[in-house]
């Protein structure tokens, strides 16, 4: 059994045209949305034994605020940045661990999360994915490399304006 939290980075700021698009960071409600994330993913026991995370700074920043309990492997992966459905799936498929956090950006992960499950979530809102969405797909597979499209089953699913603020 494998299971994916597939996670949309949080809310990040466009501090202005001067800014790299890979070097924005997370805004005031993103850093917030992410900590709250953090508690959620405590809450429903999905804690990663490997993260697959985009060099972005936005998701770095949201990795850092989940405050992920454990030790696990983190890799920062060049090419989930701003990667398509195709390219996450290519990495995830390199992949070790039992439970793997994938951390990125749209359109690849709301294109990502529709495509690997057997029946898409019909949650509003979901199919573009918002800042900070987050879903936990299971698969009945041995190796990362044997999952494909259309194989998993959502288990949760949360946007952040679900969440309550951390206190």
């Amino acid at each position: 059994m494998k299971r994916l939290i597939l996670m949309r980075h949080a809310k990040s700021d466009w501090p202005g045209p001067a800014t790299d698009d890979h070097d924005r960071t997370l805004n005031e409600r993103g850093r917030s949305n992410a900590a709250s994330l953090g508690i959620w993913l405590k809450e429903k026991d999905l804690r990663p034994d490997v993260v697959l995370c985009s060099t972005a700074t936005r998701t770095r920043e949201t990795l850092g605020l989940l405050n992920l309990e454990g030790q696990p492997e983190i890799r920062f992966v060049k090419e989930l940045y701003l990667a398509d459905a195709e390219k996450i799936l290519a990495t995830l498929q390199t992949a070790s661990g039992d439970t793997v956090l994938l951390l990125g950006h749209n359109p690849g992960i709301a294109d990502m999360a529709e495509q690997i499950v057997k029946t898409p979530p019909n949650r509003d809102g979901m199919h573009h994915y918002p800042t900070g969405a987050t879903i936990a797909i299971s698969f009945d597979a041995e190796n990362w490399s044997d999952i494909t499209w259309n194989l998993g089953q959502v288990s949760h699913i949360v946007m952040p304006r679900d969440l309550p603020k951390p206190s």
